[in-house]
């Protein structure tokens, strides 16, 4: 069965944009992009929210094709052009976009038949209200959050205040030049027990 995977960037107090979303906070670098390429290499579907697909429907498509990116961002944007993108649109208004279909909302039942379905794993980028209902839902195998060296003090939390703990477990750290620690994370409710 294919695995939900969240691939997040976060800063060390947990927030993934700032109050009116900036993200001018990132650190971008070679390792970070090589991460971000060899996990939609591996997977088969984006699964995003209606605001997230329009921003990548007017950036991907054209820097796939773009002589002025570097080799590694042409290469990332043609492979995210092709993947199939799964879009969460209540409204339906989705932009257009190569291999896209819609879904009205985070339905337990069709998110677990997307699961079943051939290819590769579901990665979801951004999509904060999506993130929450599949994690509401108990439907998200694996965290990869790319923490940075910085604390905003406000803004956009990746996790909604006032709803339970969520117990997370380790799996791997891998810390960048960049001072971005790649961090995975199971939730604990998934991770086998050692005998």
């Amino acid at each position: 069965m294919r695995k939900i995977v969240v691939s997040m960037w976060t800063t060390l107090d947990g927030f993934v944009a700032g109050p009116r979303d900036e993200m001018d906070w990132l650190l971008i670098d070679d390792q970070m992009l090589k991460y971000e390429r060899e996990l939609v290499e591996g997977s088969g579907s984006l699964l995003l929210g209606r605001i997230t697909h329009t921003d990548f429907a007017g950036h991907w498509p054209r820097a796939a094709h773009d002589p002025g990116e570097t080799d590694g961002v042409r290469e990332y944007a043609r492979r995210v052009d092709t993947m199939e993108k799964i879009v969460v649109s209540a409204s339906g208004n989705i932009a257009a976009w190569q291999n896209t279909r819609k879904l009205e909302d985070v339905d337990p039942d069709e998110i677990t038949g997307l699961k079943r379905g051939p290819g590769g794993d579901i990665v979801v980028y951004g999509s904060l209200a999506v993130i929450r209902s599949l994690v509401e839902l108990r439907l998200v195998e694996e965290f990869h959050l790319l923490v940075h060296p910085v604390a905003l003090r406000d803004g956009k939390a990746l996790f909604e205040n006032g709803r339970p703990p969520q117990r997370l477990e380790l799996v791997s750290a891998e810390p960048f030049t960049s001072g971005v620690v790649l961090m995975k994370y199971q939730p604990a409710d998934r991770v086998p027990a050692t005998s």
